[in-house]
């Protein structure tokens, strides 16, 4: 009996991939070329970056040209560049001429110059100023992430109409779920989709089944205000408009799942204190990971010294009290991890349009509250351990009670700061136009950790005589 039924999903690719690199060893095209037309062409793609650099054009040109451009969508620059470097003039502009717009725009962008000229010398003059058109917008705006396959409707047409027109037009479209309604200066006058189509009477004129309450993005604006809107409103495509309000082109679900994996990235990479990077990790070398890195640590390194200098000036008076010294780390170490949990929380509130920049004084209200408690319950933690551990079972005579309260006290104060301080700061660098995950645990630590021995040794100043 056959067990493919019972595997799961990841057991079946595996199967599957098996079975085709044991075809083209035995050199079974026939059968590899059959098989390989039947799958998903993201899963063609992938088993083609499996095998080897030096077969995979050759099964690649097995592939049918609707296949073969599909195929090439979905693959990395590394693979585009040695397919093109591959294969004739003929046969790549057959791909480019395939490939929707959004497509052939995004591998331009990561392609070397020589192969992108050979591209666009290949390529038709209509495709060539689409092309153009694209990479002239704002790098990372809505212009530039969306395509020009899309169905344009009149509302003086019936459904009978709009239906023919879709089956006539619609297989070289993105998407053809969602309709959008056009005058004849190209101005968006309205919207539907199919289901409405197919719920109407033949008859029945656009204009009174199309939705004129368009959601809607320009060219100029971010793509990421352009996810927010698809994510918001549910949307499968979001049309994109010039100043005029003609439209140019939409942005579906596919190009924002990219962006949204993009923006992800980069978010955690600047919150780690690195330079964000176009490549995987997989295929960045060490080089391009130190340029990356070393400047971030390089900053912070210097920034510490405000942490010895500090230290330096209470040398005098932690000499007397050298019992103080064992609890700075962990002091240091609170107020970084209270200021990372406020900035990380307001990052992604920032990131999912929760919390604006005039939202500040509700954030600071709440960060205080919950450092109030946060604090009072540290500090009446580590006052037990201190007086239980620290004295009585490790016998350190030098905590004493006024010792452990302010070692207690100077914790409360020290996560109240951290944890308005990354509240604020990413509230701030959004109000300035800069990255808030900039703001993130590196430079938050960096200064609560010197703000931390401030206030500690100032409360062991009052408390304690030196």
């Amino acid at each position: 009996m056959d067990n493919t039924e019972n595997m799961d999903f990841e057991a079946k690719r595996t199967k599957q991939a098996d079975e085709l690199m044991q075809l083209l060893d035995e050199r079974r095209m026939k059968e590899l070329q059959l098989r390989l037309e039947d799958m998903n062409e993201f899963d063609v793609a992938e088993f083609l970056s499996e095998i080897g650099d030096n077969r995979m054009p050759m099964v690649f040109r097995l592939l049918s040209k609707q296949m073969a451009a599909d195929v090439f969508a979905n693959f990395d620059s590394p693979e585009q560049e040695q397919i093109i470097n591959s294969i004739t003039d003929s046969e790549l502009s057959a791909i480019i001429e395939e490939l929707y717009v959004d497509d052939a725009v995004d591998m331009m962008e990561e392609l070397p110059a020589n192969v992108v000229k050979r591209v666009m010398r290949t390529a038709t003059p209509e495709t060539r100023r689409l092309i153009n058109q694209y990479l002239n917008y704002p790098e990372n705006s809505a212009g530039s992430i969306m395509t020009a396959e899309f169905v344009d409707l009149k509302k003086y047409m019936n459904v009978r109409e709009s239906i023919a027109r879709i089956r006539r037009i619609g297989e070289d479209k993105e998407t053809i779920y969602t309709c959008f309604v056009t005058s004849a200066d190209r101005k968006l006058e309205g919207v539907l989709s199919v289901k409405d189509l197919l719920l109407s009477d033949d008859e029945t004129v656009i204009e009174d089944i199309m939705d004129t309450n368009i959601v809607f993005c320009m060219t100029h604006d971010d793509q990421e205000e352009a996810a927010e809107k698809i994510s918001d409103y549910d949307l499968m495509a979001l049309p994109v408009v010039d100043k005029e309000g003609r439209l140019v082109g939409i942005v579906t679900v596919d190009d924002v799942i990219d962006v949204m994996e993009a923006e992800a990235t980069e978010d955690f990479e600047i919150m780690a204190a690195m330079t964000p990077s176009d490549k995987p990790y997989s295929r960045t070398s060490a080089l391009d990971m130190w340029k990356r890195r070393v400047p971030w640590l390089m900053f912070l390194m210097l920034s510490a010294t405000f942490t010895s200098m500090i230290i330096n000036s209470f040398e005098d008076a932690l000499a007397v009290q050298a019992v103080l010294i064992g609890f700075i780390p962990m002091l240091m170490g609170t107020g970084g991890n209270s200021g990372a949990q406020a900035s990380t929380a307001v990052i992604r509130s920032i990131s999912l349009g929760d919390t604006e920049p005039e939202d500040v004084g509700r954030v600071i209200w709440k960060e205080f509250r919950v450092a109030i408690l946060c604090g009072v319950t540290l500090a009446a933690v580590n006052f037990v351990k201190m007086l239980m551990v620290d004295r009585m079972l490790l016998n350190n005579d030098g905590v004493t009670l006024t010792v452990a309260a302010v070692v207690s006290l100077a914790i409360v104060f020290i996560v109240m700061f951290a944890k308005v301080v990354g509240s604020v700061l990413p509230i701030a660098a959004e109000k300035l136009g800069v990255d808030p995950a900039v703001m993130a645990n590196p430079l938050i630590s960096t200064i609560t950790d010197a703000v931390s021995l401030l206030i500690y040794f100032e409360i062991a100043k009052l408390m304690i005589s030196f």
